[in-house]
């Protein structure tokens, strides 16, 4: 009777160890391409249609500050998976742009400065997001951009069991781009003029069907709203129609440097490209709930840097932010970001402390319950204790790092947030700039001359963090200095 008894103690531990397993919470997470933070209704946009992404934000918490940690989206995507600054492992440029003092590289060749070398493919060495939780049990999907590298450096190179287009390309290719035939060897074409947000979306729901009850990580990374721009017929029409009925004498464009800047949210194909990536987010949350996962199923989105203003059309507006996609000002890269953690999140939650993409890997770990890896994600922090609402962080100063032009018209610069103020040095002048965000969100009040002590102590600690990160900076360009 003994050893029975003990046979079935046994089995029901067996069983509770598997209950536990097969209870640890799924994790979906979306990644926007160049999506602006003012992009969605939740976030103050009365142009662009995203009831899907309004109702997430509705249900669970939407952060006012969070930061990508690039204004570029490769060396943010390797942020997300390694949980480190860029600049620690020199991704400080999108993979696939020329290296500097290259000709193929039209927008930084005459420039006064070389811009910095940068390494173009995450490293195998990083111990990635994907591969931590696939080593705690859970199952790993990927679909969309990678942009990470390409032959040894894909998706299943770096943790995820599969891969739903993902390769090197860093946006859809011509002449279809986002319309079947894809031209994508990681993704099989469908019928022709099939819509690639949906594909992705069907891709996941299809991934997340199959687990059959097993802990999953999908990670759904869109290609939207990357040019080229293009979007359904349907919805380039409606939106014509929307734009027809705003106030056509506001002023459309203002200027940022030697660029003009969108002000006015008008574009009918963004905004039709925008309302298909939430249909397609609507989609896998639909399946949630169709499949009774929904209350077990932890949800992310946010974007990999800021929306594209100044440059190729600039077809949004990221107002009342400065700038965008590939500045370093608030355009560039505060990001939309929600976070959906049933029964841990109240409801319609609204966070304003500053995050950083960095901070996605340690939380996700803190979680679901995964031992936390301090020597990998080093740049991150859990902000689990801040969403749940027992706890705040810590105390601490963000950083970027972009030593590069970009052919949206900005000059290599480096900037550092601590508390409200937030501080840029330009290294073609050695030009400082500092904003109090808390009063000018816009950052058009220069404050470096008024608060010279302020300015002093931010950029001393901004070049005491690129010292402690060997950060590569630029250098003087020969051909420049020849002519």
């Amino acid at each position: 009777m003994r050893h029975v008894l003990m046979f079935c103690f046994a089995a029901l531990l067996t069983v509770g160890v598997a209950f536990a397993e097969t209870n640890r919470p799924n994790i979906i997470f979306f990644l926007a391409d160049d999506l602006g933070w003012s992009d969605l209704g939740c976030y103050g946009s009365s142009f662009y249609e995203t009831p899907h992404l309004d109702r997430l934000a509705a249900t669970g918490a939407r952060l006012t500050d969070a930061y990508a940690a690039c204004p570029v989206c490769s060396p943010t995507r390797v942020s997300i998976m390694s949980g480190k600054y860029p600049a620690r492992l020199d991704t400080t440029d999108w993979f696939g742009a020329p290296q500097p003092g290259s000709d193929n590289r039209p927008w930084a060749r005459d420039k006064p400065l070389l811009p910095a070398p940068y390494i173009d493919h995450l490293p195998l060495e990083e111990v990635t997001l994907a591969e931590t939780l696939k080593s705690a049990g859970y199952a790993t999907f990927f679909a969309g951009k990678w942009h990470l590298g390409g032959g040894g450096f894909s998706p299943e190179d770096q943790g995820f069991d599969v891969n739903k287009g993902g390769y090197f390309r860093g946006a859809p290719t011509p002449p279809t781009g986002y319309f079947s035939p894809y031209g994508n060897p990681k993704l099989s074409d469908g019928p022709e003029g099939e819509h690639l947000p949906a594909r992705l979306a069907e891709e996941t729901v299809s991934f997340i069907r199959d687990q059959q009850g097993e802990p999953f990580f999908a990670m759904l990374s869109f290609y939207s709203v990357h040019t080229p721009l293009q979007t359904r017929a349907d919805l380039e029409e409606k939106y014509k129609r929307k734009a027809l009925a705003l106030d056509q004498n506001s002023a459309r464009f203002g200027r940022e440097g030697n660029r003009k800047v969108r002000l006015v949210q008008d574009h009918a194909v963004y905004a039709g490209m925008v309302e298909a990536m939430d249909l397609a987010v609507g989609t896998v949350l639909d399946a949630l709930e169709d499949l009774n996962l929904a209350t077990n199923t932890i949800v992310f989105f946010t974007s990999d840097n800021g929306g594209l203003s100044t440059s190729e059309g600039g077809p949004t507006s990221n107002y009342p932010l400065r700038a965008g996609k590939g500045w370093l000002y608030e355009g560039g890269i505060r990001e939309s970001t929600l976070v959906r953690w049933p029964g841990k999140i109240r409801e319609g939650l609204v966070i304003d402390a500053p995050v950083m993409s960095t901070d996605f890997y340690p939380t996700i770990l803190d979680m679901t319950g995964t031992t936390l890896l301090p020597s990998q994600h080093i740049d991150g922090v859990s902000i689990a204790p801040l969403l749940r609402g027992d706890g705040a962080l810590p105390e601490r100063a963000l950083y970027w790092h972009y030593p590069h032009y970009h052919n949206q018209g900005n000059s290599p610069a480096a900037a550092i947030r601590e508390g409200p103020y937030k501080l840029l040095s330009f290294y073609e002048d050695d030009r400082v700039e500092l904003y109090n965000l808390s009063e000018d969100i816009g950052e058009q009040v220069n404050l470096a001359e008024k608060l010279p002590d302020k300015a002093k102590a931010l950029l001393a600690k901004l070049r005491d963090w690129q010292e402690a990160l060997d950060a590569k900076v630029p250098s003087i360009n020969p051909r420049a200095a020849s002519n």
